[in-house]
């Protein structure tokens, strides 16, 4: 299908990326779209649950009904916030877009970029959280890595005190 497009929103449950979240519902997506949210969970010990079986691949796209089913999401050790799933309710409902949720495992920046490449996405957009130049530095920005190494457009959604 021509018109099908994958957006992507890189999120961590945070004030930045509801905030990016919201910019791309609002600025981005068109109906009929595909908003598909990237969330990636720092790597670790996993006795049980579904991340022993996707930590190599993320896990398979989740959609939002179960998104929003606090049982499926504790069996990927990943607790949406009420307000990152209002914003995605409220963006199927109105806009008709078909939101899907990919739960990867390891360091943010490379599985970002892998996502970009393995859902394939269209357009990615990705929450800056405004550190200082030190900072990003010493952490190493996702950001700016994701702008430099993903392979489809990417938007960076700055987060501030200053609000339009």
């Amino acid at each position: 299908m021509e018109g099908e497009r994958r957006v992507g929103v890189a999120v961590d449950f945070s004030a930045c990326s509801r905030k990016a979240l919201k910019w791309t519902v609002d600025n981005v997506v068109r109906d009929g779209d595909h908003l598909i949210l990237v969330n990636v969970q720092p790597e670790g010990h996993y006795e049980e649950g579904e991340m022993q079986l996707w930590e190599a691949t993320g896990s398979p796209l989740i959609p939002l009904s179960e998104f929003c089913d606090v049982h499926v999401m504790k069996k990927y050790g990943v607790t949406p916030d009420p307000e990152t799933l209002d914003i995605l309710s409220t963006a199927a409902r109105q806009k008709e877009v078909v939101v899907l949720l990919k739960i990867y495992w390891g360091d943010a920046r490379e599985k970002i970029c892998e996502a970009i490449d393995n859902i394939p996405l269209s357009y990615l957009v990705i929450g800056n959280r405004g550190l200082g130049k030190l900072k990003r530095v010493i952490l190493g920005s996702v950001s700016n890595y994701v702008v430099n190494h993903g392979s489809c457009p990417v938007t960076v959604v700055k987060h501030g005190d200053h609000e339009s």
